[in-house]
C-alpha cells in the first residue's frame, strides 16, 4: 500500500472561460498568503500567461498538470511535492470542467482533488443552484463549493447561497472596478500591469472569504510515489542561449528544468535589448512570445540578427518555437498592417489575423518517441518550404503544425512540453541534431 500524504486542496473550475477562474484563483491565493499560508498553485491544461500571474499572487513557480501532455506519474509527482512544501494546493482548471480530453474534471476525479466551482454571477440569481448542481453531477466530481464571481450586494448573495442547497457558497467577489487586462494571447503578462501587486491585494481584500466552510473542507490524501530515476545527461558541458524578454517568455518552467536535469548550462540573452548570443553558446533557444507587439524594435536589432544569422551559420542546433519561429522569417506582419524585416533564416512572411489559427494539444513524431505539447496562435506563416513533419493533434490523430528543417534550424508554431520526452529533447540541441 502506498504512503499518502494529506493536504488541503482544491480544483478551481468553471461552465465555460471567462467566468473568472484567474482572477478568483488569484484572489483566493493572495489572501491565504496574507494569512500566512504556504500556497501552491497549478495550473490545468498548457498555458503560459495565467501561470505568470498565478506565481505574483502565490509568490511561488506555478506549474502545469495535464493528464496527457505531463502524464499522470509527473501530476502525481509534482502534487505529491507540493503537498510537503506547502498548507494550501490550488488548481485552476481550464475551459469549462469537463472541457478538452483529458478535462479538468478527469484531473480532479484522478486524484481526489474536489471542484470549487466559480461561477459568473453578474447575470443570475437563483439559476446558480442548477448549473453548480450541473456541474456536480453530470460527471458526477465532487463538488467543494462555490465562489460566486461578481456579485452585487449581500441579497444577491444571499439568494445564489440558498440556490446552492447542500452546496456551500464559499465565498463571493463583487463587480470589480479594476481588472485584469488581456489581449490577443490571454491576460496581459504581469510586467505590463501597473501596480500589479496592489491590484491583487485589493482583489484578496473584497473576496468575502467564508471561513467556517473552509476549515470544514477534508483535507485531500495524495499518493507518494517514488522517486523518479535520474536523467542521463545528454548536454553535459553544454550551454545553451535562451531568449527571454517581453517577446520572448512563453515558456514552462519545466522545460529549463529539463535542459538543466540533461546536463546543459543555461544562459539568457534578450533580442528586444539587441544583445548577441553568447560567443560560447552551443545551442540556441528561441521560445515563443509576442513579437509582434515589438516587431520593430527587433527589426532594428542588428547585433541580435547578425549572430543568430552567424549561428546558424555556423550550425548550431537552434529550436524556435512559435513567437521564436515569427522572429525568423523574412518579415513580420503586425496587426496594423505594418511589415516589419525579421532574421530571414526561414523564407516566408508571418502574417497576424484576428482569428485564431491554431489551438490544443499535438505531439511531435521523433526517433524518440513522441514529444508532446501544445498550440495557440493568431498568426499565419506563408512559406514555400516544405515541411519535414507535421505535429500529431490529440486526440483526433489528424495533422496538425508544420515543422521546418532548415540546416541546423528546427521551426514550428508547436510548444514542446520537454519532460514528456527529454531523449527527444536532447536530440534537439545536440549538434547532431544538425
Amino acid at each position: 500500500m502506498s504512503e499518502k500524504i494529506a493536504v488541503r486542496a482544491m480544483l478551481l473550475a468553471a461552465v465555460s472561460s471567462g467566468q473568472g477562474k484567474t482572477t478568483v484563483t488569484a484572489a483566493l491565493a493572495r489572501k491565504l498568503v496574507q494569512q500566512g499560508q504556504r500556497v501552491r498553485v497549478f495550473k490545468c491544461g498548457p498555458d503560459f500567461i495565467d501561470p505568470m500571474l498565478l506565481e505574483r499572487a502565490s509568490g511561488a513557480p506555478v506549474k502545469s498538470l495535464d493528464l496527457w501532455m505531463v502524464g499522470e506519474d509527473a501530476c502525481r509527482q509534482q502534487l505529491a511535492q507540493a503537498a510537503r512544501e506547502a498548507d494550501v494546493i490550488l488548481i485552476e482548471g481550464v475551459m469549462g470542467l469537463y472541457d478538452g480530453t483529458p478535462s479538468s474534471a478527469d484531473l480532479s476525479r484522478t486524484f481526489g482533488v474536489p471542484v470549487m466551482a466559480v461561477i459568473d454571477a453578474g447575470a443570475m440569481a437563483q439559476t446558480a443552484g442548477a448549473l453548480v448542481h450541473g456541474l456536480r453531477d453530470y460527471g458526477p466530481v465532487q463538488m467543494a463549493g462555490v465562489i460566486a464571481n461578481r456579485i452585487a450586494s449581500p441579497g444577491h448573495a444571499k439568494m445564489v447561497a440558498t440556490s446552492l442547497r447542500d452546496i456551500p457558497l464559499f465565498a463571493t467577489l463583487p463587480k470589480q472596478a479594476r481588472s485584469l487586462p488581456e489581449r490577443h494571447l490571454g491576460l496581459v503578462l504581469p510586467g505590463e500591469v501597473a501596480d500589479l501587486d496592489a491590484l491583487l491585494d485589493e482583489l484578496a481584500a473584497q473576496l468575502d472569504f467564508n471561513q467556517q466552510a473552509w476549515d470544514s473542507q477534508p483535507l485531500v490524501e495524495l499518493d507518494l510515489p517514488p522517486a523518479l530515476e535520474s536523467q542521463r545527461q545528454h548536454l553535459q558541458g553544454k550551454t545553451i542561449a535562451i531568449a527571454r524578454d517581453a517577446a520572448f517568455m512563453f515558456l514552462y518552467p519545466a522545460n529549463l528544468e529539463t535542459l538543466q536535469a540533461l546536463g546543459a548550462r543555461l544562459e539568457f540573452f534578450s533580442p528586444l535589448a539587441d544583445e548577441a548570443l553568447p560567443s560560447h553558446a552551443d545551442a540556441v533557444y528561441l521560445p515563443g512570445g509576442y513579437p509582434e507587439l515589438h516587431a520593430s524594435t527587433l527589426a532594428a536589432a542588428c547585433k541580435w540578427t547578425a549572430s543568430i544569422r552567424a549561428a546558424h551559420a555556423a550550425g548550431l542546433p537552434i529550436v524556435a518555437e512559435c513567437g521564436g519561429m515569427m522572429a525568423l522569417a523574412d518579415t513580420l506582419c503586425d496587426s496594423e498592417g505594418r511589415e516589419w524585416p525579421m532574421a530571414g533564416l526561414l523564407p516566408g512572411r508571418v502574417e497576424m489575423q484576428k482569428r485564431l489559427a491554431g489551438l490544443g494539444a499535438q505531439a511531435l513524431p521523433t526517433e524518440h518517441g513522441p514529444l508532446r505539447g501544445h498550440t495557440f496562435h493568431y498568426s499565419r506563416l506563408t512559406t514555400e518550404t516544405p515541411p519535414v513533419v507535421q505535429t500529431v493533434k490529440n486526440p483526433s490523430g489528424v495533422e496538425g503544425e508544420a515543422v521546418y528543417k532548415l540546416g541546423s534550424l528546427h521551426a514550428s508554431y508547436f510548444h514542446a512540453y520537454f519532460p514528456s520526452n527529454p531523449e527527444a529533447v536532447a536530440a534537439l540541441f545536440a549538434r547532431s541534431a544538425s
